[in-house]
């Protein structure tokens, strides 16, 4: 069995230039808290490195967790300045569906997501061929949570592989 070693103890510095958001984050902060963000970053430094996923191909590293980091290194002069436009970054290497489901955990340990695009990473991973089960394990969801999700997309194609019951007929 191959040794584990946390992400955390490769960070790496990578050119923000290099590094692009993923399409699929369903977090979403509040200017008030970007402002907080900023200045958190610009009174302690990056505390936090970014998580990503190398893309060999493109040459660039892709969000998966750290998208407001990210960001507040892009938009923000002084930090940009400071840093280089260095942003300090950790690789993990996950399948896309994986890396979705990092995300969703990343964020939902802090407590925010949204619901709409949450459905939109159901219907996702469900097209990917993710089972109910797989979902809810690995982004930390019960069941009814995921069937109101499902229910919110409006989908039928999310419901393709269940099993209804017939416990009542029309007469």
């Amino acid at each position: 069995m191959k040794k584990f070693t946390s992400p955390v103890y490769n960070v790496i510095a990578v050119p923000v230039e290099k590094v692009r958001a993923n399409d699929y984050n369903p977090n979403r902060v509040a200017p008030p808290e970007m402002r907080l963000l900023e200045l958190s970053i610009w009174e302690d430094g990056f505390t936090q490195p970014v998580v990503c996923y190398y893309d060999k191909n493109a040459d660039e590293y892709i969000v998966v967790d750290g998208f407001h980091r990210y960001t507040i290194m892009k938009t923000s002069e002084r930090i940009y300045a400071r840093e280089r436009g260095m942003l300090p970054v950790v690789v993990i290497d996950k399948d896309l569906g994986e890396r979705m489901a990092s995300t969703i955990r990343h964020n939902r340990a802090r407590g925010s997501h949204s619901v709409d695009l949450m459905s939109n990473i159901v219907a996702e991973l469900l097209e990917m061929g993710k089972s109910d089960g797989w979902i809810c394990k690995n982004i930390g969801m019960s069941a009814d949570e995921l069937l109101r999700l499902k229910q919110v997309t409006g989908l039928a194609a999310l419901f393709r592989d269940e099993e209804y019951s017939h416990s009542w007929t029309v007469k």
